[in-house]
């Protein structure tokens, strides 16, 4: 496995290179505004950079297996700092939603992100634990989705419901694959995601994104803005873009330039060209992800594996997405690029844990990636 290992880290080493020049090029003028410091986001997600690598470095180089032992630790740890974030004076309030914790003088943490590990980790325990007695109502579903359930709702009222579908989304497809009927899951899911429609609809705010979404040129001075501006950035950018640090909507016309949509302004200065390397780079990580863990010695790092993979991947197609204009806006940070600490740290840190399950594949494994594959389609 040592190619697919070595792609994996090329691919991730590309695409935090690429974040820290894409940063460097957006951030300057909002720094020089709000801080007197044109590279204050610069510097932060430097440090939080050379935290993320030495996080990686000691994930890859920790047996996973001693993940089983610390799941539960890990995961009373995790629901802790989403209470902690809802305590007034303790969580900080930004924009409305209590996401964040106060880590020093000058940075935040968000432990939504360490709550996505926790619950993949947390779920791939149970289904490897439970394995023949998966496909029981009890075992396989009722207790995996009151785990599962802690963490969903304690992201819902924060609220971040972009989170809260991941994480249900990715522990939910975990537990199919560990071995829990598809009818259980489907009547669970469709309970669950008609209550979150709902919420949505009693939302005033997101009901106007999505209005917006859905019509845009009416909407375009408030709620579409930044959507329409997007746009128009890889309108303006054509196939190989205006220049590195040449972008115009960066200029205040996109707010969340260095962080949600970082992807616009990858199209604007670099053109299609880049935005096309980005997709086929994360398509790629999906690939690697998806034969690493196919492949891992037993079901706990199969389940792990698989979790990481679509965690990483499908919060960048969700993404790419938003800001393409093919889903209605929601506040995720593209991994690897985007600014933000918190979302660095865990994702390289699931990029060790996954680089640790490649080393410990032998040649022998290929037999057990295909029953893998072949049960989990025997259960559609």
């Amino acid at each position: 496995m040592w190619k697919t290992t070595s792609i994996l880290i090329g691919i991730v080493l590309i695409l935090t290179t690429l974040g820290i020049i894409m940063l460097a090029s957006t951030s300057g003028i909002l720094g020089e505004t709000q801080f007197h410091d044109s590279n204050y986001f610069l510097k932060r997600q430097l440090v939080w950079l050379a935290i993320a690598f030495v996080g990686a470095l000691i994930t890859a180089n920790v047996d996973y297996h001693y993940w089983k032992s610390l799941t539960i630790p890990l995961a009373l740890f995790a629901a802790a700092l989403l209470v902690m974030v809802l305590i007034p004076h303790v969580g900080l309030a930004i924009k409305g939603s209590r996401r964040w914790l106060r880590v020093g003088s000058m940075m935040n943490f968000q432990p939504s992100e360490l709550a996505k590990f926790a619950s993949i980790a947390l779920m791939a325990w149970w289904m490897s634990h439970v394995q023949r007695h998966a496909g029981e109502l009890r075992r396989g579903l009722v207790i995996p989705m009151m785990f599962l359930g802690v963490f969903l709702g304690l992201i819902f009222i924060e609220p971040d419901f972009g989170a809260t579908m991941m994480v249900a989304v990715v522990g939910m497809t975990v537990m199919f694959l560990g071995g829990t009927l598809l009818r259980y899951l489907i009547v669970t899911g469709a309970i669950g995601l008609s209550g979150f429609c709902l919420a949505i609809m009693e939302n005033a705010n997101r009901m106007r994104r999505i209005i917006a979404f859905l019509n845009p040129e009416k909407y375009a001075t408030n709620e579409a803005f930044q959507l329409l501006s997007a746009k128009y950035a890889f309108v303006v950018g054509g196939g190989y873009g205006v220049g590195l640090g040449q972008s115009l909507q960066k200029h205040f016309y996109l707010p969340e330039a260095h962080t949600d949509f970082i992807f616009a302004i990858i199209g604007e200065e670099l053109g299609l060209a880049a935005s096309l390397l980005v997709v086929v780079l994360f398509v790629a990580l999906f690939l690697c992800g998806m034969r690493i863990s196919f492949r891992a010695p037993e079901q706990f790092g199969k389940l792990l594996g698989f979790g990481i993979t679509l965690m990483i991947t499908m919060q960048a197609a969700i993404n790419i997405g938003v800001v393409t204009g093919s889903l209605p806006t929601k506040g995720l940070a593209l991994p690897f690029i985007s600014f933000g600490g918190s979302s660095l740290v865990i994702s390289l840190g699931m990029i060790g844990v996954l680089i640790n399950i490649a080393r410990q594949i032998g040649d022998d494994t290929e037999g057990d990636e295909r029953r893998f594959i072949k049960d989990s389609a025997h259960r559609l």
